[in-house]
């Protein structure tokens, strides 16, 4: 006022001296309170900063690393506001409603942002928890936002139109199905949240594979609409959380908590190839350090066997006889037992598989005791160059299609 009479007495207009005196006293007040928000930020900032390195927790940190003694001092100055709004617009009363309403809807915003502030820095302590590290808190954070956004949308709806709170909600009722359709993701990614969580069907840190989303890697991050997957190739693919209980998909953490990753592959031997052994092929194989027991042994087993009944021996096929496939796959058994690499306490076995066009089947079925992936391959690469090698001490072939070479040689 005293700006006011000051401009009056020397000759301005009424007009024109209020509204010199509201801009000078607007210029004012919005310094006096970005000095107090400044202020109360370094005092709020300093008092975390020495609580936090007074605790073991990193709560504090965090909390500074999200800004919240920023969204906290925005009190002091929008509380000054409202002391000095009276006489901020006493030439213009008309204002006060107005500044009045934009001043509260400023608190909510402020309130919501210090909220969602204090909930990322809780959430991001919580991380270090071990157990509770693989667990989906970017979720339940965000419904917690939610609900408070939608909470604080219908405050300041109701400030702004100036109707009740009640009368606001009764009117959402009234607009569920249109709310349903708007949230559906969100409420269905809630939903799968909960599942996930309850059944413990993802965490972050699992290897999964995906074929409709083409998600093939680590989990990094499950929140409340997407599970964000990053593939080996470092490509991220985000997978909507819903689809976890819709959609087939394949977890490989019982591998990773297992004593081994498995190896289940087979070559096609050349059915042609495979024939009954004789007496002194047997004996060449019995030079295989792996085989000379074995060959001994079933050699007396069949000979017992062919005299007893008294087998014509003038044709292999009569009576019981080695072959050069049953050799072969006990060789590969006992190679895979003896081989240091491979986990005797888990399945490890050397079977035929049933007879295919390209010829019959001989896999391999057992479990590396290294789960590393480059590791895992070095061993299953290892094993089956040994295997293949192997192949010709038995006379037998691989199935193979002919290439340009063989047919030139036609």
């Amino acid at each position: 006022m005293m700006l006011f009479e000051y401009f009056r007495s020397i000759g301005w207009s009424d007009s024109l001296a209020k509204m010199v005196d509201f801009g000078l006293i607007t210029i004012l007040v919005l310094v006096v309170a970005v000095i107090l928000q400044k202020a109360v930020r370094a005092i709020i900032v300093a008092f975390i900063k020495k609580l936090a390195a007074k605790t073991a927790s990193k709560f504090g940190n965090f909390l500074l690393n999200e800004r919240t003694p920023q969204s906290l001092a925005i009190v002091v100055p929008i509380t000054f506001l409202f002391i000095i709004l009276p006489f901020w617009v006493v030439h213009y009363p008309s204002f006060y409603d107005l500044l009045y309403v934009i001043l509260e809807v400023l608190i909510v915003i402020s309130g919501l942002t210090l909220a969602k502030r204090i909930l990322n820095a809780v959430r991001d302590s919580l991380k270090l928890i071990p157990s509770l590290g693989d667990k989906p808190i970017d979720s339940y954070v965000q419904v917690v936002m939610i609900v408070l956004w939608v909470f604080g949308l219908v405050i300041i709806f109701s400030l702004i139109t100036g109707k009740e709170i009640l009368s606001l909600l009764l009117s959402l009722g009234a607009l569920s199905a249109l709310i349903l359709l708007i949230f559906k993701d969100l409420i269905l990614g809630f939903v799968a949240s909960i599942q996930i969580a309850a059944n413990d069907l993802v965490r972050i840190g699992d290897w999964i594979t995906s074929d409709r989303y083409g998600a093939d890697g680590d989990v990094i991050e499950i929140n409340l609409s997407t599970v964000k997957v990053q593939n080996f190739d470092k490509t991220i693919t985000s997978l909507p959380t819903y689809s976890f209980i819709s959609d087939a998909f394949v977890n490989w953490r019982g591998m990773s908590n297992a004593d081994g990753r498995r190896i289940k592959r087979s070559i096609l031997i050349k059915t042609s190839s495979i024939r009954f052994v004789t007496d002194e092929e047997a004996d060449q194989l019995k030079k295989i350090h792996l085989m000379t027991d074995r060959i001994t042994k079933r050699q007396q087993e069949i000979k017992v066997h062919n005299d007893a009944h008294n087998v014509d021996k003038s044709l292999a096929i009569n009576g019981r006889n080695l072959t050069n496939m049953g050799l072969f796959r006990f060789y590969v058994d006992a190679y895979l037992h003896q081989h240091p690499n491979i986990n005797n306490e888990m399945m490890v076995m050397c079977r035929q598989l049933a007879q295919t066009p390209q010829g019959t089947p001989l896999e391999i079925y057992a479990f590396s005791s290294d789960k590393r992936w480059k590791e895992y391959e070095d061993i299953m690469g290892n094993v089956f160059d040994h295997v293949f090698a192997a192949l010709t001490y038995f006379k037998l072939e691989v199935f193979e299609l002919p290439t340009s070479s063989d047919l030139s040689k036609i």
